[in-house]
């Protein structure tokens, strides 16, 4: 076996249906006194119902949160954080919630519980991102990841079915990259691949019957160690891509995700043959098709398969390239700008990606 380091990150979980009544408790547990509920405005009434199970431990809600994370909504959110002397944060809702969450922990250290409504995974990981000026930065800190979490199926269950399915596969997206990750490791890669098998078996029985929490229950334990996977490890190119053209172009970030990870996959697959064939076991499919395969998956799911559908413009294919390319992340191939361009192409055409894809253009 090869040398590797494993760290492991502390975290406390509560899993399972009801679990949501125990949120004074844990609220007491970390010491805290005048916490606030942060979420989205579409989420405001259930930030209020947590508020009131909270009762004088709660000083308010802060329903703010917007996606990808805008610093002018952050240095708001700082302002009300002082104006009303808070010591903790409960975040209620998904990445755009969790995410102020984490921007306002960078800046005050203030500790967070997070209470997840879709199956993102953000919850789980140290990782930080703000966008400013049209371009979104992202970073690591142990200090933004919540002390507690709490999943609790019934609060996806008026999740509408696309986004349950986008968000899922934000999850999926995570456990890809923690496969070939440059630190990966074999704990996590465990972790990872039935990450994908519950997430690709669940996302279809939600879709069959939404009310089916046992499956739900399944999806949000994907999205767990999907958020494990990715917070222990580092992200690639696949993260790289989405962050730009959800900071930089507004597209939303579940679909983002959804649409490029086919063809990530693709592109890779010469120089991940292990990640490879862990995904090919997780989707129970052959590892020679992985990625033509999940394509067909998200596409049977109903959800958007290309960029054009989700808003991307053509003319701005070029200059999403540049950006992605300019401070790379890691990434087990060697990024060249002209793939790069090409791989968006593809993906804003919806073309179904196949293993060769790339082998085909880079010998040309």
């Amino acid at each position: 076996m090869e040398t590797f380091l494993y760290e492991a990150q502390p975290s406390r979980v509560i899993f399972g249906v009801g679990s949501l009544k125990e949120v004074s408790t844990e609220i007491k547990a970390l010491g805290l006194k005048k916490a606030i509920v942060i979420a989205t405005p579409e989420q405001e009434s259930l930030a209020q119902e947590v508020a009131e199970l909270l009762g004088s431990l709660c000083v308010g809600v802060h329903a703010a949160a917007i996606q990808h994370v805008p610093i002018e909504i952050v240095e708001k959110s700082l302002e009300r954080m002082l104006e009303l002397q808070v010591d903790g944060l409960v975040v209620v809702g998904g990445g755009s919630s969790i995410g102020l969450a984490k921007a306002i922990a960078l800046k005050t250290s203030l500790p967070i519980l997070a209470i997840p409504t879709t199956y993102a995974g953000s919850e789980m990981t140290p990782i930080w991102g703000m966008t400013e000026n049209g371009i979104k930065k992202t970073g690591k800190d142990t200090v933004v990841k919540p002390k507690t979490v709490i999943y609790d199926a019934n609060l996806t269950a008026t999740l509408p079915t696309g986004l349950t399915v986008t968000s899922g596969m934000n999850a999926i997206a995570h456990c890809v990259e923690a496969l070939y990750a440059e630190n990966a490791n074999p704990i996590i890669s465990l972790l990872a691949e039935d990450g994908i098998r519950a997430l690709a078996i669940s996302l279809p029985k939600i879709l069959d019957d939404p009310n089916d929490l046992d499956a739900r229950s399944d999806a949000q334990y994907g999205c767990w160690l999907g958020g494990m996977a990715l917070g222990s490890v580092g992200m690639a190119m696949h993260h790289k891509l989405c962050h730009t053209l959800g900071g930089s172009y507004n597209l939303p970030h579940a679909e983002t995700h959804t649409v490029i990870l086919p063809h990530v996959i693709s592109y890779n697959a010469s120089h991940a043959p292990e990640a490879v064939k862990a995904i090919a076991r997780a989707l129970g499919t052959d590892e020679s098709d992985v990625a033509g395969s999940l394509f067909d998956l998200i596409k049977s799911l109903g959800v958007p398969t290309s960029l054009a559908e989700i808003g991307m413009k053509e003319e701005d294919l070029n200059q999403a390239a540049e950006i992605a390319t300019e401070n790379p992340y890691y990434n087990p191939r060697p990024i060249e700008k002209d793939l790069i361009l090409e791989l968006l192409g593809n993906a804003f055409s919806g073309v179904r990606p196949t293993q060769e894809s790339y082998e085909i253009s880079a010998s040309k």
